[in-house]
Formats: structure tokens, C-alpha cells, sequence
């Protein structure tokens, strides 16, 4: 009995050679799949996320059931992913290709269509995020992107900048009315 549960049928090494082969095959699977698929919290996401963990189990420990190997592969995947976050926040190019950039949907009030597209967001779900900042309408949104997280963050246009951009329109009415009314003379 106890022989079985603490015996490895595979050598330590392939022990931990898998689950750094699943390690590395998942982050760039996620990452080729988009930023926002990670911080997303839907029933979808959900279901991939164990999806995948069920079909790389095996991958992971392979036909061994001890918990010797159980604690291999898991101590293992823990360290890999210590030292890709340790070498991640000191390396700034290495960070870009484990968490990405950011990826910016509204610059300035513009809407950048094809990127909503490429990151599968639809007008509603920036709205949706909007909404928490204030903005009820597209117009009322200064900035807005998709963090390395996968969350999406927007910046809304404050009070002051409408009162601005209205007072500045204003003055430029006047301006033209002024022109209009040399030119009539």
C-alpha cells in the first residue's frame, strides 16, 4: 500500500521535465490567445481553464499516480513560475512577452475598431467597464485599453474637460460669427 502510493514509475527527471514542457506549451498558448483571456471571470473562461487542466494532467504526471509524483510535478510547476515572475520583473523585455502590453482601444475619444475586433470586444463590454468610471456613452471616454492583466481600464473624460471643449467651441463660434459679420460689411 505504501509502496504505491510513494513509488515513481518514470525517473525524477522526466518527473520534472513534463510539467515544464506544459508550463512553457500553456504560457504561450494563453499568450497566442490573447491578453484577455486570462482575466476574464465568465462561465466560458471558466470551462477552457478546466478544460485544459484536465486534458494536460496526464501530460504533467503521466501514467504515475504516487503522491511522491504528484509533489514533484506541482513543486515544480511552483518553481517554474517563480523564476519566470522573478526574471519577468527584472528583465522589462522578458515582462512584455510573459504579460504583454498594454493594448489601447480608445485614444483621445476615437475608438479604435480593429483592435476592439483583434481583443473580441464588443462596443458593450467597453461600456461596461466605462460605466464603472462614469462614462455612460462612447464620447464620455478619454482613454481605454486592455492591461497586461486582461483587464480593461478606462479613463473617462472629466466634467472639466467637457466645460473646456464646450467654453473653446463657444469662443470659436464667436470668432467665426465675427468674421461673418467683417465680410457682410
Amino acid at each position: 500500500m505504501f509502496y504505491a502510493m510513494f513509488h515513481l514509475d518514470p525517473s525524477v527527471m522526466e518527473k520534472i521535465l513534463r510539467p515544464l514542457a506544459i508550463y512553457t506549451f500553456l504560457l504561450i498558448a494563453l499568450r497566442a490567445g490573447g491578453q484577455r483571456e486570462i482575466g476574464q471571470n465568465n462561465a466560458l473562461q471558466f470551462v477552457l481553464l478546466l478544460s485544459v487542466a484536465n486534458a494536460v494532467q496526464n501530460g504533467i504526471i503521466g501514467v504515475d499516480n504516487s503522491l511522491t509524483g504528484a509533489v514533484i510535478g506541482a513543486v515544480t510547476l511552483f518553481l517554474i513560475h517563480g523564476l519566470v515572475e522573478v526574471i519577468a520583473s527584472r528583465n522589462s523585455k522578458i515582462h512584455r512577452i510573459v504579460y504583454g502590453r498594454p493594448v489601447e482601444l480608445v485614444n483621445d475619444g476615437k475608438l479604435n475598431s480593429r483592435t476592439m475586433r483583434r481583443q473580441r470586444l464588443s462596443t458593450e463590454d467597453l461600456l461596461d467597464a466605462a460605466s464603472t468610471q462614469g462614462a455612460m456613452k462612447l464620447e464620455e471616454i478619454e482613454r481605454a485599453f486592455v492591461n497586461a492583466k486582461g483587464e480593461i481600464v478606462v479613463i473617462a473624460r472629466s466634467e472639466n474637460d467637457l466645460v473646456n471643449q464646450v467654453a473653446q467651441l463657444n469662443s470659436q463660434v464667436r470668432e467665426l460669427l465675427a468674421q461673418i459679420k467683417t465680410i457682410k460689411e
